[in-house]
């Protein structure tokens, strides 16, 4: 049996549009083990996108497996399938998507309140995450008081907060200049580092992608070593 904590089995994806189906993705075979940062390389448009979507449970394959901890998810309930990412995968965009009516703690302790735990843990372990982050001196401030490189290492915190074992990034740093990215990268990678969180991230940032563990890339609707 795989130690995978993502594995793609021949994923494909098609849409409909006008009539016509249109292929984004096939034959997509993909494994990420726990503690692995893998790149996702690819065009605008190539599919990048759709394949973090479909790993992370938010849109069925059309064709193929997806697998989460080797448990496959490809044709269970939407009320399993929600369950499954609630605990087991944690999402990471471009833009942060904070409340920006709450402080950066109580971002980052919404997925554990939510999920039922007590709140002085879930303040505890949001504390633990946002000081990891190098934030402890911005835990009560709400977004709009925090830089683009502060929020989204919150939203980073956030994603990691109910303490998945997938990790799923979409152009994490894609919004910010050359110097603040380099240091949301490297507090990103030492967060999942001690976590030994599987990660897979879709970026245009070449040399970044270069310091993961290894690049993949969408290529003509098919994924290929880079």
């Amino acid at each position: 049996m795989s130690d995978a904590i993502l594995t793609l089995d021949n994923v494909g994806r098609v849409f409909r549009q006008g009539g016509t189906d249109f292929a984004v993705l096939v034959d997509i075979n993909l494994e990420v083990k726990a503690g692995e940062i893998v790149a996702l390389l690819g065009q605008s448009g190539a599919g990048k996108s759709t394949l973090l979507h479909t790993a992370g449970l938010l849109e069925p394959p059309t064709t193929g497996q997806v697998l989460i901890n080797g448990q496959d998810c490809t044709r269970t309930s939407d009320r399993k399938r929600t369950e499954t990412r609630r605990r087991e995968i944690g999402f990471v965009y471009q833009f942060h998507h904070l409340l920006p009516e709450f402080s950066a703690i109580e971002n980052v302790m919404m997925p554990n309140l939510i999920g039922g735990t007590p709140k002085k843990k879930a303040y505890a372990n949001a504390r633990h995450l946002l000081v990891s982050m190098g934030l402890e001196h911005r835990l009560d401030h709400r977004p709009a008081k925090m830089s683009g490189g502060e929020q989204q290492r919150v939203a980073i915190a956030r994603a990691l907060a109910n303490h998945p074992s997938l990790l799923l990034a979409d152009e994490p740093t894609g919004n910010l200049d050359e110097q603040t990215a380099e240091l949301v990268f490297q507090k990103f990678v030492g967060l999942v580092r001690e976590k030994n969180v599987g990660a897979l991230v879709a970026t245009h940032n070449l040399e970044l992608a270069k310091r993961m563990d290894r690049i993949v890339m969408v290529r003509d609707h098919r994924l290929v070593d880079a």
